[in-house]
């Protein structure tokens, strides 16, 4: 047992992706969980393709460099995040449509710039790598969630009312399209920094799934966020475990365990899952 849970940490690079992929459960999954409530969870698609042309040009202008594909990625997130909003809401088109269009154009885009490029696996960028995360990577990482979290704590109340009433709030003069913005960004930012250890592909799996996974286990807005941290968490664990025996990139073992973590919430958790449908229709009838 200690060969396989804890021996593969005490290689530097496995307790790097360690540190980093806790950072991001830290800060994604709540991201993930306003989105579902925002009913906007076809956004974090566009976000993740959205990322890869910026990523792309960033190592094309400075190579290898965090910090250069990670700047790249934000201002390509932020751009297209505009464009699929503004598409939506000037032309009157249905939304789901306008941003499966701009996701697909991008995807495709990132890939051609990356592939016309020498030196880049385009594998490792889709999908991560482990190896990929070095002390760079992992201060930017921290760094994220070290922003994210205090941002999302400022914006909280007044993101929860946009959330679930924006009516009432512009009644009472408070600028919801201030308070989307700033969540917008930091969707984005947490999508940027899990590039590294879990790919453009895959960072996403991490926000949503464990928020997915959430409602399963807590019907109130803040234990599900305790709930989507904590599957985040485990599933960042035990992924990378998988990935270390296994030899199959970090990015999809990651969100494959958190996948398996929402099926056996969904089969078994105590709020809207097969076994709580069956216990209700079990239950005997009173008048």
């Amino acid at each position: 047992m200690h060969d396989l849970l804890v021996a593969p940490f005490a290689l530097g690079f496995m307790r790097r992706a360690l540190a980093g992929c806790l950072a991001l459960s830290c800060a994604a999954p709540p991201l993930g969980v306003f989105l579902v409530l925002r009913r906007m969870s076809l956004m974090s698609d566009v976000m993740q393709h959205g990322v890869l042309p910026g990523i792309a040009l960033g190592a094309a202008a400075a190579g290898l460099s965090v910090w250069a594909m990670g700047l790249g990625g934000i201002l390509a997130g932020l751009a297209v995040a505009l464009i699929a909003g503004w598409l939506a809401r000037g032309h009157g088109a249905r939304e789901d449509s306008q941003l499966a269009g701009v996701y697909l154009i991008a995807l495709a885009l990132g890939v051609a710039l990356i592939s016309a490029q020498r030196g880049i696996d385009l594998t490792h960028v889709l999908f991560g790598s482990v190896l990929a995360v070095d002390d760079m990577a992992l201060f930017a990482m921290a760094g994220v969630a070290s922003i994210t979290l205090p941002v999302l704590a400022l914006i909280w109340r007044p993101l929860i009312l946009d959330s679930l009433d924006p009516g009432f709030l512009a009644a009472m003069g408070g600028k919801g399209g201030v308070w989307h913005a700033v969540f917008l960004a930091l969707v984005v930012l947490c999508v940027v920094s899990g590039f590294v250890a879990l790919g453009t592909l895959m960072s996403v799996g991490l926000m949503m799934l464990p928020a997915i996974a959430a409602r399963h286990w807590s019907i109130a807005l803040a234990g599900q966020i305790r709930a989507s941290v904590a599957v985040a968490a485990l599933a960042s664990v035990a992924g990378l475990l998988v990935s270390y025996h296994t030899d199959i990139p970090a990015g999809p073992a990651i969100v494959l365990t958190a996948g398996a973590l929402w099926l056996l919430g969904a089969l078994g958790g105590p709020h809207a899952s097969l076994w709580a449908a069956m216990r209700a229709t079990a239950r005997p009838k009173t008048r």
